[in-house]
């Protein structure tokens, strides 16, 4: 067994390395190494948690038999999962996480004598604020996850859903989740332990079901947020320390770069955690519009305009994972710097299904990261390059973003490629994004519509040329 001093010192090795870890995951050519240490880190916290047992029992043997079926399950989903469905995964391991401080709430709270919180019925209040707050977070952490990855996976509409008074009823099970925490610390009711984990539960799926999917990248990491308060609440009802460092750094970062790419959206971030305020649904003559025309093209056409090009900038979106057409475009980009052709690719910070989706899709075909700029780096050349190849990227090019108000996207900044000379979109149809509107970019004099799947059309490309 090992002593508390020992143990302490452990964790905070444990703590710094989750740290460093963030540190490293903040840039593509560091996240290696980021995640070595994140992964080393939680290796250590561990063997330190079970070597602090000190008790090696039958319940020791059975936890310790329960890890290594979860972690065999969580590798070879790792393994097996496209990249396409990493937003989904993501989601549903949030979803876990706000599980699992339930469960342990739930049984601190049946069963405090097993953690030194007390006895029933009189339990530490500081512990009890801990644990309500944990399993409150970790409740709605986990419907609020459910709801996104049955967005994400398409089988619940991505759409806004909405219905009047939809925001004071958030208002209120809100406020009565306090009261109730309130009530529980003051008379430790069973009854009203098990309220709050219902309406908890309750109040996750009416936050994110009005979200609609222009700002399911925030959802994301806003859950990710949610999942380390919860972690971070349990820490401290258990008197963990690692989990409390752990909770707090994955909840802290998590807002922080919810708020951060709510500013790149043009959107307010307690709008979007309160539940989407400001959804808007598209009007019945948006819907409606009649199809405008358009000029459509193939691999030849798009080989002969590139070709006789000084400048290309590479749009890669949502549509490139799907088709997992990375490595094409890594190919057809070699094709054309032996031409010297001037190559560059612009990344929206919210392109894709997460924060940093075409990032990694990009560094899978080991793209150079100096080739890769974001939004604000890249978005005053787009009016000096001769071409803009769009490879499923729809919303993040909309230029009604800057020209309707009416739209769901308003305000948000998008690509300027409609600058260019000449704009290659390589689409399957003229079906909306997931923000569910129509692309006006699809209807403009510089545009060719490519309708194909990406990396055969990408693939097409490369032979032409």
């Amino acid at each position: 067994m090992l002593s508390a001093n020992l143990s302490a010192i452990f964790y905070l090795i444990s703590g710094v390395l989750f740290i460093l870890a963030l540190r490293g995951l903040s840039s593509p050519e560091t996240s290696r190494q980021g995640n070595f240490f994140g992964i080393l880190g939680m290796v250590i916290a561990i063997m330190v948690t079970f070597l602090s047992i000190g008790n090696f029992s039958t319940g020791f043997v059975i936890v310790l038999i329960f890890l290594l079926i979860g972690g065999l399950i969580g590798a070879f989903i790792a393994y097996k999962i496209p990249m396409t469905a990493m937003p989904e995964l993501v989601a549903g391991f949030h979803s876990l996480v706000g599980l699992a401080a339930v469960f342990v709430a739930i049984a601190a709270f049946l069963n405090p004598e097993a953690f030194n919180l007390g006895y029933p019925g009189k339990i530490k209040l500081g512990s009890l604020i801990e644990m309500s707050i944990g399993a409150a977070v970790g409740a709605i952490t986990f419907s609020g996850s459910i709801i996104a990855f049955l967005k994400l996976q398409g089988i619940m509409s991505g759409s806004p859903i909405t219905f009047k008074g939809q925001h004071p009823l958030n208002a209120f099970i809100l406020i009565s989740i306090i009261i109730i925490i309130y009530l529980l610390c003051s008379t430790q009711s069973s009854n009203l332990f098990w309220i709050l984990l219902a309406i908890s539960f309750l109040i996750g799926f009416l936050l994110i079901i009005p979200i609609g999917g222009a700002d399911m990248p925030v959802v994301i990491s806003m859950l990710n947020s949610y999942s380390g308060w919860a972690a971070a609440g349990i820490g401290f009802t258990l008197e963990n320390t690692a989990l409390i460092i752990t909770g707090a750094l994955v909840g802290s970062s998590g807002a922080i770069l919810s708020y951060i790419m709510c500013k790149g959206m043009n959107r307010s971030f307690f709008n979007v955690i309160l539940g989407g305020f400001g959804a808007t649904e598209q009007s019945a003559s948006e819907q409606n519009k009649e199809q405008r025309p358009v000029k459509s093209g193939n691999a030849d056409d798009a080989a002969f305009l590139m070709k006789n090009a000084s400048s290309v900038i590479i749009v890669p979106g949502y549509g490139m994972a799907v088709a997992q057409a990375q490595h094409a475009l890594r190919e057809m980009v070699d094709t054309l710097k032996k031409n010297d052709i001037k190559v560059s690719y612009a990344i929206h910070p919210v392109a894709g299904r997460m924060p940093g989706h075409m990032n990694v899709l990009l560094a899978e075909a080991n793209v150079p990261y100096d080739e890769v700029f974001e939004l604000e780096e890249i978005n005053n050349d787009f009016a000096n390059a001769d071409v803009a190849f769009v490879i499923g990227a729809n919303d993040v090019t909309n230029p009604v973003a800057k020209t309707d108000p009416q739209s769901p996207i308003y305000g948000m900044p998008v690509l300027d490629v409609e600058k260019c000379k000449s704009v290659l979109f390589v689409k399957r149809s003229l079906s909306p994004g997931y923000a569910g509107i129509d692309n006006d970019l699809f209807y403009k004099e510089n545009t060719l519509m490519l309708f194909a799947d990406a990396k055969k059309m990408t693939e097409d490309i490369t032979k032409n040329l």
